[in-house]
């Protein structure tokens, strides 16, 4: 596995933690979109989370070359570490998560290394309206349909509108003579009546 490489982010908080949970935590309470660098005090390879909205995406330590869940196992027991919260846009954050095979399924962090049952019910929310957020974008900037283009095409063809309004008027003419009502008719044009 080649090593993770994710631009520079802005930094937004450094301390010493008790343990990598509050990195789920924090990230949560800040909907961080970005990263946070995990660097334990007993063992000099750093780790990396991702998140999007608070909800993390891929996980990765550089001590075992470890990602996904096999790089969990190594953040079990961790213990007092520092961490190094990071802003990243999505867009850049996302040119990372593509085609990796570095990431977890939303909920497992805080499963596998918390047992915290609000944090994976909080986690597990926030995932799922991450996921219909992104559905509603994708939508909003997806090609219009093909019938959309049909109609855009119809109104921009001034002479078939034309036709299609001389017909109109000559229906309407033979109809109101069918029913006598022709001396009720109203020329459009110069209002007398036809």
């Amino acid at each position: 596995m080649t090593e993770l490489v994710i631009p520079q982010g802005e930094l937004l908080r450094s301390r010493v933690v008790s343990d990598v949970r509050t990195v789920l935590l924090e990230a949560l309470d800040r909907s961080l979109t970005g990263y946070v660098v995990v660097v334990p005090h007993r063992d000099a390879a750093t780790g990396v989370f991702t998140f999007e909205r608070g909800v993390p995406v891929l996980v990765y330590h550089a001590g075992t070359d470890a990602g996904g869940e096999r790089a969990l196992a190594v953040f079990e027991d961790v213990g007092p570490c520092r961490i190094d919260l990071y802003a990243l846009s999505l867009k850049r954050l996302r040119s990372v998560h593509d085609g990796t095979a570095l990431s977890v399924p939303p909920v497992l962090p805080a499963t596998y290394l918390t047992g915290d049952r609000a944090l994976i019910a909080r986690t597990r929310k926030r995932a799922a309206r991450r996921a219909d957020t992104d559905v509603d974008s994708a939508e909003s900037h997806a090609p219009p349909p093909a019938d959309h283009d049909a109609v855009a095409a119809f109104l921009d063809d001034a002479d078939r509108i034309e036709t299609l309004r001389e017909q109109a008027q000559k229906e309407a003419k033979r109809r109101a003579q069918e029913w006598g009502l022709d001396e009720q008719l109203v020329d459009r044009e110069d209002g007398v009546r036809s």
